[in-house]
């Protein structure tokens, strides 16, 4: 692939990630911060990208403030919000992913998962993983977490759909998130309104019900909140079962090394989180000039930090293209670093973790189907759409 030619990244969605990563690599090496054809700077090596994903100063999360002067993030939308508001409305959110709370989940995903697993007919030598298990698992956790009916899962995979699929250079792309987001918020408003006239012992209500500085969070404040719980809550799970499989098949033996020794299982989460991140990058805005690896960034510019190829670069991972489950440290950046740190990471770990010793019990081989399609989301995830497999049961 002739990289010097390229006016944009590679899209992951042809080749699942093939031309992208080869041309992080290349970036990495020969021009550690680049300018696209439509402006927007990139930064590829890890010090820079956790530089420009934790310096809210110089590096804004909100977005909103290129678009018109004066607009503002909307309400309640953590990932665009900078200090100080950006903490008082995690520290609320946070509550809801504290350790205990976490931990307390444990016997619930055990059980979505077997009646999941047990569902896939006990001769079934096929299925989508996708369908069955790394789709439909997160989504009823963080739905009865939030107090929302799991049954609506239809609903809530259109909407990420829709929010995945984002392209700027596809105009129907934005038209397809427009209606989504309306029949998001639509859907959420109904849910809010409902708390506020009869509460309940879940998530949205203690929402409905918590105030910041002695005043109740708004209902645009709360479905934001709750937007992003219901869509980022599931999405990295989905992308992170999905991964896995992957990984394993292009290690020879892998699924059967890791099935035979349980220890195995975390580590190899870790790994594909470093291999596969579900979110490949993140944005921000230089809030004024700004310098990074000699390269000055005029202010109000689109920054992409991308985390996929901090995960790769060879300054921090020995050998980082191998897959290794015995790397240590493997400190990735998948779940972001600073203020933004995703909130749902033990979350996504711990669901991860009982889904795999659960499919390691269930079954006693697990390839992708050979011959089959394998179709990777388009837009800003790093995952597949659906993902045939064949197995062996025990």
């Amino acid at each position: 692939m002739d990289t010097t030619e390229l006016t944009a990244a590679p899209e992951i969605a042809p080749d699942g990630g093939v031309s992208l990563l080869a041309w992080l690599e290349k970036m990495r090496a020969d021009t550690p911060v680049w300018q696209d054809e439509a402006g927007a700077w990139h930064v590829f090596r890890s010090a820079d990208v956790r530089r420009v994903s934790t310096d809210a100063r110089l590096f804004s999360s909100d977005t909103t403030r290129l678009t018109s002067p004066g607009d503002q993030a909307p309400p309640g939308t953590l990932l665009v919000i900078d200090p100080p508001e950006h903490r008082k409305l995690r520290r609320l959110v946070s509550q809801a992913f504290t350790p205990k709370v976490v931990a307390d989940l444990e016997p619930r995903i055990t059980e979505v998962t077997r009646e999941l697993l047990t569902a896939v007919e006990p001769d079934a030598t096929a299925f989508d993983l996708v369908d069955v298990l790394a789709y439909p698992l997160p989504v009823i956790v963080i739905a009865e977490l939030l107090g929302v009916p799991a049954t609506d899962r239809a609903l809530f995979r259109g909407w990420a759909e829709a929010l995945m699929a984002l392209q700027v250079d596809d105009p129907s792309t934005g038209e397809k998130l427009a209606v989504a987001i309306e029949e998001m918020e639509a859907y959420l408003n109904a849910q809010i309104a409902d708390r506020r006239a009869q509460p309940r012992d879940d998530l949205l209500t203690r929402l409905v019900e918590s105030s910041i500085d002695g005043e109740r969070l708004t209902d645009e404040e709360v479905g934001n909140f709750t937007a992003l719980l219901l869509l980022a809550g599931h999405v990295t799970t989905t992308m992170l079962l999905g991964n896995v499989l992957l990984c394993l098949e292009d290690a020879p033996g892998g699924y059967e090394r890791v099935r035979a020794d349980p220890s195995l299982v975390e580590p190899l989460l870790e790994e594909v989180l470093r291999l596969r991140p579900p979110f490949p990058r993140v944005v921000r805005v230089t809030t004024e000039d700004v310098e990074v690896a000699g390269t000055v960034i005029p202010a109000d510019s689109i920054v992409w930090a991308w985390v996929v190829s901090a995960n790769y670069d060879e300054r921090e991972f020995a050998g980082p293209a191998r897959f290794d489950l015995h790397r240590t440290p493997n400190a990735h950046a998948a779940f972001g670093h600073g203020i933004h740190f995703c909130l749902g990471a033990p979350l996504a770990r711990l669901e991860g973790r009982v889904a795999l010793e659960l499919l390691f019990e269930r079954f006693e081989h697990l390839r992708v189907a050979p011959g089959a399609e394998v179709p990777f989301h388009a837009g800003g995830v790093f995952g597949v759409q659906r993902l045939p497999v064949t197995t062996t049961v025990r």
